[in-house]
């Protein structure tokens, strides 16, 4: 049986042999006395390498912005975010539920930056009438988009000249990484301390583009990463043998971040197979996620679309607006198999 070329997200990867092995093999204690020495040995790493000095080891990205926005935050405070970015919209409101922090959410500038004047606008004056504003959530990169670095520094910097903190949703961080060094003629992981030391917070993600089955760590300052410590244990994300999951995170961050290029060049690829076809618009990628729209007489067509590419082989997500998710578990191959697919359906 030929296997199916998943293209709905970097999260189904599986894990590499290498990672595995890791794994298996992992030294273990209980996260929840602190002497787990495989999540220790990862907290370490991953601040280190972003320039924080310390790092807390999460279950799950969405969890790592909560314990990172109500580390921030108190209740009756707010905090200003985008209205696409996963912290406000597709994680179940959780730090107004969990937190009664609310959200200032602001429209996106084409590229999906926040236009600094509306950030600026959206900081409210010290009045009883208001919520507080306490802190300014970015997210790199943001759907496939990389945020240029130039932005981040303004944004950032507009921000703690008004006494908000600053987080950074950096889920795909080192796809964003990757890019930044491409086009700058850097070095990935020098690139990804650059954006992490424009936050005092920053969450990064180990089970998307990087590989690993489970996990995500929340970096920032001692005194920071002490307060959502207590986050996470209310939250229920407390683990006790968790070095088998930190040890695969590790082994990601060791082997996995450069390859990250070899993803954006298959979006690359994709776009450019799938260009010129009547009722595709296709976005062109910057990182490893590729939109495209359809158009005309093609809107109608895209369950249609969607069930001839899983009879193909080939898994895809959307609705008029079509996303392909590149990752370590897609080829050229399976790349051109996509293609072909797409193709065969228009009839090109």
């Amino acid at each position: 049986m030929t296997k199916s070329v998943d293209l709905r997200s970097d999260t189904v990867t599986q894990p590499t042999a290498g990672m595995r092995a890791a794994m298996a093999s992992a030294p273990l204690g209980d996260d929840v006395f602190g002497d787990d020495p495989s999540v220790n040995a990862l907290q370490d790493k991953i601040a280190g390498l972003l320039g924080f000095e310390a790092a807390l080891f999460v279950p799950t990205g969405t969890q790592s912005n909560l314990c990172g926005i109500l580390s921030h935050c108190q209740r009756g405070d707010e905090y200003i975010v985008g209205q696409m970015q996963h912290c406000y919209r597709w994680e179940g409101g959780g730090a107004a539920v969990f937190g009664s922090v609310q959200p200032q959410p602001l429209n996106h500038q084409p590229d999906g930056t926040l236009a600094l004047a509306e950030i600026e606008a959206s900081i409210k004056p010290d009045d009883p009438h208001f919520a507080r504003t306490r802190l300014l959530a970015l997210e790199n990169t943001l759907g496939g988009k990389l945020l240029p670095f130039s932005y981040i520094q303004q944004a950032t910097a507009l921000a703690k000249s008004k006494g908000l903190a600053r987080h950074l949703d950096g889920a795909r961080l080192f796809n964003a990484a990757v890019a930044q060094a491409a086009a700058a003629g850097g070095e990935a992981r020098a690139e990804a301390r650059r954006i992490a030391q424009c936050f005092d917070s920053v969450s990064v993600c180990f089970s998307k583009g990087l590989g690993a089955p489970v996990g995500s760590a929340l970096c920032g300052s001692r005194e920071f990463i002490a307060r959502a410590r207590r986050v996470r244990k209310m939250a229920g994300g407390a683990m006790r043998q968790a070095g088998m999951l930190a040890a695969a995170a590790s082994y990601a961050l060791d082997h996995h971040v450069e390859r990250l290029a070899e993803d954006h060049a298959l979006a690359q690829r994709l776009a450019q197979g799938l260009a010129g076809i009547d009722g595709l618009q296709v976005e062109a990628p910057q990182t490893n996620i590729m939109f495209v729209d359809l158009t005309g007489p093609a809107r109608e067509q895209s369950d249609a679309l969607l069930k001839h590419l899983a009879g193909q082989g080939v898994l895809a997500t959307g609705l008029y607006r079509l996303r392909f998710a590149t990752h370590l578990d897609v080829d050229a191959e399976g790349i051109d198999r996509a293609i072909a697919a797409i193709r065969q359906f228009f009839g090109k």
